[in-house]
């Protein structure tokens, strides 16, 4: 066995059961693990710099397959459910000993990291990976400790990834030969049979959904973050393909990050140290700020090159819609440093409509806003599930239900009490279509959305009249400053407006049906947020 990097003198795999006889890398540089990547054939170049590999049959996570160890620690408390699915201890050190095994014989990538940029919440992580673009993307996406720290350092979690390792259902006890586990209790993530980078990422964060509410007071949150230059913090609650990264990178406003976040009583932290960012049709013109960040040390994730050159085609979808890449936050000019801001002015929810239904931005009173919030309503685009090819709709509590382990009203709960403590106001804003569902409508335009949020955080829709939604309640500015006036109305832009108010009827009830799991609990001003079926419907 040989250690090779920079490695604290106290750790060895040893202490994870890994008796290994290949070669370990320990922390290293972005180049270094490029050069690795190339040299074994994992990886290429293309001719931004950007690092490209292709994550192999996974190109989005596999919520079916993550899996939670149900234990003294984890009965009562994790909310057992489709996302959260339990599994036993006898399950998880039967598949982490044989993952120990198959790595046993096989180089393997080490890093030192961290979540969670307020110092008080700091989460110590250590990763091993079979692959070196894999541990790259933990350099990117997790936050970088100091060679003086990683000398002392001790990790309170521990990744091991094996996107090589095949298991066996029949005998693992498992759904597929892929998997992610959780043991809360051992305070290990175990990720077997999916190249795909992003349940890594995933996987901390959950742990701190878990965590952070419960044992800190902390609101963990699905969502980006950005500070403008009077020091406001808005906040952009949304699943991935509602525009969090895209909306969050504005060049006006320093970004705090572009995923995901805690609320304390008085600041707002990223969890994170980097963007991962999707950039199916990406463009210069659109998002300069995301574009420019694919260079040397950014990973772009499955995608394909014009042809007879290293140059990306983002439009080409061939592989997955899932087009993604990975960079630094630092890859990004106006970033907030340290990677904190002040308690939220403004919070956004941000849904992909494809129904064509809801208006581009409304205002929501308090009580609506916690009904969104639990309702979580939006479409799964192409790509971001193994699975999905075009948009499914689907309700993710708090915009975030496969990362959630406690029960939704506890996020909920917290943050209805930060929103009336701080008077945030609260928008909603669909990114999705308009002029008709999906297959008829049109996407929205991202510069009328970015003007919207504009207006919003300029204080400028506070000085104009509203009118309310009549299904939905919900109320839509009537004017808004470069955006025209009949697009602020979502049933004006269909040609069939009989159409638009059947499949507004239609979600009207979808919200309902799925709701009804949370109305025991809910009070009165939420319930009385619901949209209104009309009694023809």
């Amino acid at each position: 066995m040989k250690a090779v990097g920079h490695k604290n003198p106290n750790a060895t795999l040893e202490q994870y059961g890994l008796k290994h006889s290949a070669t370990s890398y320990w922390n290293l540089t972005p180049a270094e693990l490029t050069e690795h990547s190339i040299s074994r054939g994992m990886a290429e170049m293309a001719d931004s710099g950007a690092l490209v590999v292709d994550t192999g049959k996974f190109k989005g996570r596999a919520p079916k397959d993550k899996y939670t160890v149900k234990d003294a620690k984890t009965e009562n408390t994790v909310d057992w459910n489709n996302f959260n699915i339990p599994t036993d201890n006898a399950t998880f050190d039967h598949l982490y000993n044989k993952v120990m095994a198959y790595l046993a014989d096989k180089d393997v990538w080490v890093r030192d990291a961290y979540a969670c940029a307020d110092p008080k919440y700091r989460l110590n992580i250590r990763v091993i990976n079979e692959f070196p673009w894999g541990n790259m993307f933990c350099y990117n996406m997790f936050l970088r400790p100091t060679a003086e720290e990683i000398n002392t350092m001790s990790n309170d979690w521990l990744i091991v990834n094996a996107p090589g390792f095949q298991a066996d259902p029949a005998t693992d006890n498992v759904r597929s030969a892929n998997f992610a586990m959780i043991d809360f209790t051992k305070q290990i993530i175990l990720i077997g049979g999916t190249g795909y980078t992003g349940e890594m990422k995933k996987g901390i964060f959950t742990v701190l959904n878990y965590v952070l509410p419960q044992d800190k007071g902390v609101l963990a949150m699905h969502c980006s973050a950005n500070v403008g230059k009077d020091g406001d913090t808005a906040v952009f609650f949304g699943l991935s393909g509602t525009g969090k990264t895209t909306l969050s990178a504005d060049p006006d406003r320093k970004l705090i990050g572009d995923d995901e976040h805690g609320w304390t009583e008085d600041t707002v932290f990223n969890f994170e140290g980097g963007c991962y960012a999707k950039c199916v049709d990406l463009t210069k013109e659109k998002e300069p700020q995301i574009f420019d960040a694919i260079k040397f040390g950014s990973i772009l994730e499955n995608i394909e090159y014009v042809p007879g050159t290293r140059t990306v085609d983002f439009t080409n979808v061939k592989k997955t819609e899932n087009t993604r890449v990975s960079y630094p936050i630092d890859y990004i000019d106006n970033i907030m440093v340290p990677s904190m801001g002040g308690t939220p002015k403004n919070i956004f929810f941000l849904t992909c409509d494809a129904s064509g239904v809801l208006p581009p931005i409304s205002k929501l009173t308090p009580g609506q806003a916690m009904y969104q919030f639990l309702s979580g309503y939006t479409a799964k685009v192409a790509g971001t599930e193994a699975g999905v090819t075009e948009p499914q709709l689907t309700f993710s509590t708090c915009f975030g239900a496969p990362f959630l382990p406690l029960h939704p009203t506890k996020y909920a709960e917290m943050l209805g009490e930060k929103m009336r403590k701080h008077n945030v106001n609260v928008w909603l804003i669909n990114t999705g279509w308009t002029g008709g569902p999906y297959g008829v409508g049109n996407r929205i335009k991202l510069s009328y959305t970015r003007a919207m949020i504009t207006a919003a955080l300029n204080g400028e829709l506070d000085k104009v009249s509203y009118k309310k939604h009549e299904v939905f309640g919900l109320m839509m500015p009537e004017t808004c400053p470069n955006v025209p006036d009949e697009k602020l109305d979502p049933r004006s832009t269909w040609a069939d407006q009989k159409a638009y108010d059947e499949k507004a009827a239609n979600l009207a009830a979808q919200f309902v049906k799925n709701f009804e799991k949370y109305a025991d609990k809910a009070n009165e001003e939420i319930l009385a947020a619901a949209p209104k079926v009309p009694a023809n419907a």
